[in-house]
């Protein structure tokens, strides 16, 4: 009697852990049953061949217009995607069609396009924006003093005992000394250089040029 009670809890045992077990089976199902799946944009034969004479004429591809996916329509692919802010993939997604002009169909027209069809992840028009922008920025302007400015200069420092010899109108080592001298004395930046600030202190009129350049600099 005892023997019939252990296998009788048991098989109870046995049937409870199976019954659980299918249903989380079945639970796992559902729920993968119920998870979207992603579709696949897959292009059309078409679609392969009216890209495969647009890269022929724009001397990307040498192949015949096959409608075939081969390994030469990708690499001409590739080259395209790299040369308008594409992902270099070979493969024809819906971003590499749109910007080649091809009509999708409806189902195509269906799938989003995928934020990684894009080069760095940007579009096309942010990198438009983005040269724009620098593009606008304004270059700083060298201050370049001219041979009559020099010449000048180092007569006022011949004059003033900082600077020896005859004004060459050349900016040489002992000129580039005799300014560094003027501009500790005179409580300006010394970097022994003709600029604009130590011309000024000088009195030695400006170019219109100059007078330009240090206005939009401002």
């Amino acid at each position: 009697m005892r023997k019939v009670s252990c296998f009788v809890l048991l098989s109870l045992i046995f049937c409870i852990s199976a019954a659980a077990q299918s249903t989380a089976a079945n639970g796992a199902t559902s729920a993968d049953d119920a998870k979207p799946k992603t579709p696949v944009f897959r292009p059309t034969k078409a679609q392969i061949t009216q890209v495969q004479e647009m890269l022929k004429s724009k001397g990307i591809y040498s192949g015949s217009a096959t409608g075939k996916y081969d390994t030469a329509t990708r690499a001409a692919i590739r080259i395209y995607q790299k040369d308008n802010g594409l992902k270099s993939t070979g493969t024809l997604n819906r971003a590499t069609l749109e910007k080649m002009g091809v009509e999708l169909t409806d189902s195509q027209k269906q799938i989003p396009i995928s934020p990684n069809s894009y080069a760095s992840n940007e579009t096309s028009e942010a990198k438009t924006v983005k040269t724009a922008a620098t593009t606008s920025k304004p270059k700083k302007v060298i201050f370049s003093a001219t041979k009559g400015q020099i010449t000048e200069a180092q007569e006022k420092l011949i004059s003033g005992g900082m600077l020896s010899g005859e004004a060459t109108g050349k900016l040489d080592p002992a000129t580039r000394a005799g300014l560094k001298k003027y501009q500790e004395m005179n409580s300006l930046k010394v970097t022994g250089t003709l600029n604009q600030a130590t011309l000024e202190k000088m009195g030695i009129e400006l170019t219109e040029k100059q007078k330009e350049n240090a206005t939009s600099q401002n």
